[in-house]
């Protein structure tokens, strides 16, 4: 799989306090996303910034609300500082053993399982980010340094409200209810399904309806759009860093219904999209045509009963609706 690199245009604008809060339409914006967020059938928790002058739109902007895959952006951000102080290189080999698949979403699990395979920590990456891969995101957060330090980074470049605490087996595994999970040396897929299949539905059920209130891999709409400003502003990686993982979310091969479901064709939207039990997720960053600036747009659900797909319209109306303010509202 090729590296490959968007230039990402950044205007450096000096932050203006006073122009950033002297818009008084932005309450316009948050009513209308007030407005939109019941047609999720949960809990919504909204941000909208524009980078450039740094206006914002919020809801429920301080609750915490689980990251589902989500927390790959940050996860992502942790790897590519440790390469960027040359502690890792991305075209390190890492061999895939039959511990390391884990159960949901991605390809290595579902087409690689037999032992034999070596792939790059770049490829790793780029699965975990292009196709949501969760056996390349356990390998990934095992080369972050763990899912603690993933944390730890973010305490360190100032965001408190985000925190990544499990890997996705054990994330998997507590959504559907199991206890007493194996080490990963004695398990693999089937062995994994093996332990699902032995849990009554309404354990299932249960564990899937208590996801919505673990405080564990969670975020804020607001600590979740700090992170994507910055790596969009090259705040908190190199310029070549920021920009690769710009390019590797721009090509993001996931959630077509959600930020991108309702804005214009050709929008390019830098984004990763999270789901688990009654979450649904989608977080990036919108260009604006025209000249008129990049959109960070994080929209998150939670306790929702309704279907997926009804869960993505309310995104999709959510990324439309701050799409279009910013687009008739540049501030420049």
């Amino acid at each position: 799989m090729r590296r490959r690199f968007v230039l990402v245009a950044v205007i450096v604008v000096a932050f203006n306090v006073s122009h950033a809060q002297s818009d008084p339409n932005l309450k316009h914006l948050e009513d209308e996303l007030a407005r939109l967020a019941p047609l999720s059938g949960g809990v919504m928790g909204i941000a909208a910034v524009h980078l450039e002058t740094g206006r914002a739109a919020y809801l429920n902007k301080g609750v915490t609300f689980p990251m589902a895959s989500a927390y790959k952006v940050a996860i992502a951000a942790q790897l590519l500082h440790k390469v960027d102080n040359k502690k890792l290189k991305l075209s390190k080999m890492i061999d895939v053993k039959p511990g390391d698949l884990s159960p949901g979403s991605g390809t290595l699990t579902q087409h690689f399982d037999d032992p034999g395979l070596s792939i790059s920590l770049q490829n790793l990456l780029e699965l975990m980010l292009l196709i949501s891969d969760n056996s390349s995101t356990d390998m990934c957060i095992e080369a972050a340094g763990g899912a603690k330090a993933v944390t730890d980074r973010m305490r360190e470049i100032g965001i408190e409200g985000l925190r990544v605490d499990r890997s996705t087996l054990e994330l998997i595994a507590d959504l559907v209810g199991i206890e007493g999970l194996p080490n990963r040396d004695e398990l693999n897929p089937k062995a994994f399904d093996a332990l699902v299949e032995a849990i009554p539905d309404a354990d299932q059920k249960a564990a899937s309806e208590a996801y919505g209130s673990d405080p564990e891999d969670t975020s804020t709409p607001e600590a979740m759009a700090m992170l994507l400003q910055k790596i969009w502003k090259g705040e908190i990686l190199s310029r070549e860093s920021s920009d690769y993982l710009i390019d590797i979310m721009s090509r993001c091969e996931t959630g077509e219904g959600r930020l991108k479901g309702m804005l214009p064709p050709d929008t390019v939207v830098a984004h990763k999209t999270g789901t688990a039990g009654g979450t649904t997720n989608d977080v990036g960053i919108v260009t604006l045509p025209n000249d008129a600036g990049h959109v960070v747009v994080v929209a998150f659900v939670k306790e929702s009963s309704l279907p997926v797909v009804e869960r993505e319209k309310a995104i999709a109306e959510v990324a439309r609706a701050a799409h279009d303010y910013f687009l008739f509202n540049p501030g420049t």
